[in-house]
């Protein structure tokens, strides 16, 4: 009979592990922990359908570390053991620190390989053989056409978040990756949602796998208190800053559509004298991390960010996500919101809402399969009536000059 587990000893992990675990302050597995650690530790290749927050990194690092204690041996120069695939830069350094902490008293050659800074770094840690490289696809085929890359003796793989690699274009990339890959290998796959494009790579990559699917599709965590705010555009700024003001913001991360509006929020933010941090892709790496430290640290309360952030950010203490604009990909609303409400914790997530954002809004309903509860008193509330909407959306017959005129001054 299957040994009920009721913490991670049961596990049978090696006490190295246990003590890091320990250490961090987990008692209790969450459930992807539950359902995947053992049929790892089986050596099983796995399909995980997990949101952001659900402790997968756990669920996979712990595994793979204690396969490593049980099996160990250096990797010769150039040589990677262990390869897991992340979509951005953020999520692929959390990644390396987690197996980092998990494994500290073991020490394994760890290395994260990303655009944006040099590679000679990068191709330094490679020549001295790696037990884990955590990497984004771009990067990556651009260091195995530098030929420094070595996977004669690798013997697993992880693709983490595996359905926004695909949707950052990088579907090329992976199936050039997974082609130079031996054949004979533990293979992981870990996706927030299972569009067909997915489950067609589970299906030719993964042998007889244990599939795992904590969430359902598109769910939001339950303890995210999620609302809306109808605004006015010229209001918006206004209605966020009345919104700071409240006590109860410990850590407010705030999502922008584009690096333009999130420059233009902070620049507003800060003549209203907060501290503030950004995110977007047109920041140096450098300048990347030093923001996302800095809100790791409480040093400012808010972090603006486009989508770049949405995955990447693994910081306990969010209380608040803000989005300022609606995502065009309602998916992205999914995980922009899981950035709060992590490690049982609760968080609020808030969306200001303009009319031009309406179908928008309705496309994150649909796709969450809930409406979002309107906050009515608020003191920029804007109701959208019936003679508003047909104005903002012309009839599809043809319109007359007058409505196409009013309707591009509405879009500016």
């Amino acid at each position: 009979p299957m040994t009920k587990i009721t913490d991670f000893t049961t596990f049978g992990l090696d006490s190295s592990l246990l003590e890091q675990v320990k250490a961090k302050g987990y008692t209790t597995p969450t459930q992807i922990q539950m359902d995947s650690i053992p049929s790892l530790l089986e050596k099983r290749d796995l399909l995980g359908i997990a949101q952001t927050g659900s402790g997968k990194t756990a669920a996979y690092s712990l595994p793979i570390l204690h396969k490593f204690i049980q099996d160990k041996k250096k990797m010769p120069a150039s040589c990677v053991r262990c390869l897991i695939l992340a979509p951005t830069r953020e999520l692929a350094s959390q990644i390396q620190k987690n197996i980092d902490y998990y494994g500290k008293l073991l020490s394994p050659a760890t290395a994260v390989v990303f655009g944006g800074v040099s590679k000679s770094n990068q191709i330094t840690n490679i020549e001295c053989g790696l037990d884990f490289l955590v990497a984004t696809p771009g990067r990556l085929l651009d260091l195995m056409r530098d030929e420094v890359i070595d996977y004669s003796q690798l013997d697993t793989l992880i693709l983490d978040e595996a359905d926004t690699i695909l949707d950052m274009g990088f579907l090329g990339d992976v199936q050039t990756i997974l082609n130079a890959l031996p054949a004979k290998k533990q293979t992981l796959l870990f996706s927030a949602t299972m569009p067909k494009v997915i489950q067609e790579l589970a299906t030719n990559l993964l042998d007889n796998p244990k599939t795992v699917e904590v969430t359902p599709e598109a769910t939001t965590v339950e303890t995210i208190d999620q609302s809306v705010y109808f605004v006015d555009k010229r209001d918006k700024l206004y209605l966020l800053l009345s919104l700071l003001e409240n006590d109860e913001t410990e850590s407010i991360l705030i999502f922008c559509k584009t690096k333009f509006g999130v420059d233009h929020l902070v620049e507003n933010l800060e003549k209203s004298n907060y501290t503030v941090e950004s995110i977007h892709s047109k920041k140096t790496q450098g300048a990347r991390e030093k923001a996302l430290n800095a809100f790791r640290n409480k040093e400012c309360k808010i972090l603006v960010a486009t989508d770049i952030a949405a995955r990447g950010i693994d910081i306990d203490h969010i209380s608040h996500v803000v989005n300022y604009n609606l995502p065009e990909d309602p998916s992205n609303y999914v995980h922009r919101i899981g950035r709060t409400a992590r490690a049982g914790r609760t968080g609020k997530a808030i969306t200001l809402c303009v009319i031009s954002e309406l179908s928008l809004l309705k496309n994150v309903e649909k796709k969450i399969r809930m409406k979002i509860p309107q906050v009515l008193d608020q003191p920029f509330h804007k109701e959208f009536t019936k003679e508003a909407l047909a104005e903002f959306k012309p009839s599809k017959k043809k319109a007359n000059k007058k409505n196409k005129n009013n309707f591009r001054r509405r879009r500016r």
